[in-house]
């Protein structure tokens, strides 16, 4: 059982030691947040809440059954070509269905209780475990592009 839960300030200190934990692994298939990040994270964590209470994003912690914070799924909506998804899943719960199940429970919210109608998303080509997890929650492949100078694919969700 996992749980899902809207970004709040209280969820700073687990939210940054995942990150931590997970940086190399992440690396590995997405770009790496770089040092300002970290070195800067209470403050970003303060300005990413005040966006958030905005109605620009709506950022969501994933809690395990034990209430640690495996995993994130964002909705950024202050985009041109319209709201999108990003997700992050740790190491450690990988290959579970955590990912899958936590961007359908977003992708309900964002529908929902956000009133949004659709959503984007994108990934590498070589991402498969993200393609899949994309494509389990009805996302479809609309086209490619670059990532950080990798092939990449964009998706896309009209939301009921």
């Amino acid at each position: 059982m996992l749980t899902v839960e809207r970004l709040r300030a209280d969820h700073a200190p687990a939210l940054l030691a995942f990150e931590r934990e997970n940086r190399a692994y992440f690396a590995r298939s997405i770009p790496d947040r770089g040092e300002a990040y970290f070195a800067e994270f209470a403050e970003r964590h303060r300005a990413l809440l005040a966006d958030q209470e905005a109605g620009l994003l709506h950022f969501h912690v994933v809690l395990d059954e034990e209430g640690d914070l495996i995993g994130r799924v964002n909705l950024v909506c202050d985009r041109q070509d319209g709201p999108e998804l990003g997700y992050r899943i740790a190491r450690r719960a990988a290959g579970r269905g955590v990912a899958t199940a936590a961007v359908a429970e977003v992708c309900r919210l964002a529908a929902e209780a956000y009133g949004l109608t659709e959503l984007g998303a994108v990934t590498t080509v070589d991402n498969l475990a993200s393609r899949t997890v994309l494509e389990r929650n009805a996302f479809v492949r609309v086209g490619e592009l670059t990532l950080t100078g990798r092939p990449g694919l964009r998706y896309h969700r009209a939301l009921p």
